[in-house]
């Protein structure tokens, strides 16, 4: 982002601006399995989306191997479970669709 900003004449992103991409609302899933099972979950909710385009870029190959592996096995079966739930709680015991 920052080759194209500097092609563009954009500052620098900030830190500040960083930390809210990184928040619930913001567009950058950083963190431990459980805080991105979370935050897809937060987002399950408002857009009850049933697909998500991870894109890695900018790490090492081994990383993202890694982070491959981490959204498969962990990350996965937790969002899962999550949307289970809401769709149980939202159904009233019925299943939804």
């Amino acid at each position: 982002m920052r080759k194209i900003g500097r092609e563009r004449g954009w500052p620098p992103p900030t830190r500040a601006q960083y930390d809210l991409l990184c928040g619930p609302r913001g567009a950058l899933l950083v963190g431990d399995p459980q805080t991105v099972a979370e935050k897809i979950l937060f987002q399950y909710e408002i857009f009850r989306n049933t697909r998500y385009l991870i894109y890695l870029m900018g790490m090492p190959h081994r990383t993202v191997m890694r982070s491959i592996e981490l959204l498969g096995t962990k990350v996965a079966p937790l969002v899962r479970a999550g949307v289970a739930e809401r769709r149980e709680a939202l159904s009233g015991g019925w299943l939804a669709g």
